[in-house]
């Protein structure tokens, strides 16, 4: 009796022990469990990417496109004010490598979009903010030695001399060559030849085999013969051929949208936008760390005017019954906490895309070449400028 007594005692002090071990176990388990679990999600999560990136063609890169509000501008206090506005919103979207911009009435039953194209492209000084707000971002793009031909004088330029150059890929110098370059087609004709000649930007202009009407906007693929006094004509190609052949950035497209809806519904991307993400201080925060983007073809990122993106859902008749989260796949605050009642696009603009394009960058669904790219490590948060400095207004377009 006292034989089996001890063995349950010695039995049950060895039951305790193993508890101990597993509650030991156990225990670390449920701190580095987690750990684990989400290595586990993560990695799920990178080859359920990779898996969705096989399903995209290979030659097909994918686009990134920004919506913004025409409305910011007016409330701009000046037109400098409102000139370096959008200067800045250049600025982002040509560091952001964005392909389209889109610039969108909050209001579509009071702006027509006749209107707004047509003031976007002649001297009609009584435009609306989206109308300046294309005529700055299209200036901005074209290099240098193209605006004076593309751009008449106008009063809504007068400030621009003010800002920093853009100085993207397809701003090309007068002595640099590049295997693609930016020109426009010139009235003159080439003797002995039935084609166009081009001015590209440097000491003379080259012949393409296209006969197009002069002051057309064309990319000319410049090969390596540098001999300019060949007679050897060109051929013009797609603007898109830059970044899809050797993976440079040229520039960003300019879209007017006449209301919220057709940010969406007007894409010029066959099967439209697979992916929309929206911003607002009532979305979702997200740390970048934590951000993740499934494989897209076309992805757009949109941001509200003074009131939101959701008061420009509601106020379209188009989206009428829908809200903003039923209408992006997410729906992001990328400014939590925020101590002022309206952030300025530039700033929310900047820090959307930084974590955005770390994780595109991540899934390497980008394999673009451009060295500056590296700069979107660095880029630090702008804001819409409060104090002008003392520098002298420089007056005139060109």
């Amino acid at each position: 009796m006292a034989k089996k007594k001890k063995r349950d005692e010695s039995e049950a002090v060895q039951s305790r022990n193993e508890e101990d071990d597993s509650e030991l176990v156990n225990g670390d388990s449920l701190e580095t469990k987690k750990k684990k679990k989400k290595k586990k999600k993560r990695k799920k999560e990178k080859n359920k990417r990779q898996n969705e990136q096989n399903d995209v063609e290979p030659n097909e890169i994918p686009t990134v496109s920004i919506a913004v509000p025409g409305s910011i501008i007016d409330n701009a206090q000046s037109l400098e004010l409102a000139t370096r506005l959008a200067g800045q919103i250049a600025r982002a979207a040509t560091i952001f490598r964005i392909d389209e911009v889109v610039v969108f009435d909050n209001n579509s039953s009071s702006t027509d979009d006749s209107r707004v194209t047509a003031t976007a492209d002649n001297s009609d000084e009584n435009e609306s903010g989206a109308a300046f707000l294309i005529r700055i971002l299209r200036y901005l793009e074209t290099p240098q030695y193209l605006r004076k031909c593309l751009f008449p004088k106008h009063n809504n330029l007068r400030f621009v001399g003010l800002l920093p150059p853009l100085d993207a890929p397809h701003h090309l110098r007068k002595h640099e060559w590049a295997s693609y370059r930016e020109g426009i087609t010139k009235k003159e004709r080439h003797p002995n030849s039935a084609g166009t000649l081009v001015d590209v930007g440097l000491s003379k202009n080259v012949l393409i085999e296209e006969v197009l009407e002069p002051g057309v906007r064309v990319t000319v693929p410049m090969g390596t013969n540098r001999n300019l006094d060949a007679d050897l004509p060109r051929q013009v190609v797609s603007s898109s051929k830059p970044r899809e052949e050797v993976g440079t950035y040229w520039g960003y497209k300019v879209r007017y949208a006449s209301s919220t809806s057709s940010v969406f519904k007007d894409s010029p991307y066959m099967g439209g936008y697979d992916y929309l993400i929206g911003t607002s201080e009532h979305g979702q925060f997200v740390k970048s760390s934590e951000l993740t983007l499934p494989s897209f073809r076309h992805l757009l990122i949109a941001f509200g005017g003074l009131a939101g993106l959701e008061e420009s859902i509601e106020e379209d008749k188009n989206l009428k019954g829908k809200n903003a989260h039923g209408v992006f796949d997410a729906y992001l605050n990328t400014c939590p906490h925020q101590g002022r009642s309206y952030l300025y696009i530039a700033s929310v603009l900047s820090r959307t895309n930084q974590p955005c394009f770390a994780e595109i960058r991540a899934s390497k669904l980008f394999s673009l070449k451009s060295s500056k790219s590296d700069i979107i490590e660095n880029f630090t948060t702008m804001d819409y400028p409060q104090q002008l400095d003392s520098r002298p207004s420089l007056q005139g377009s060109f």
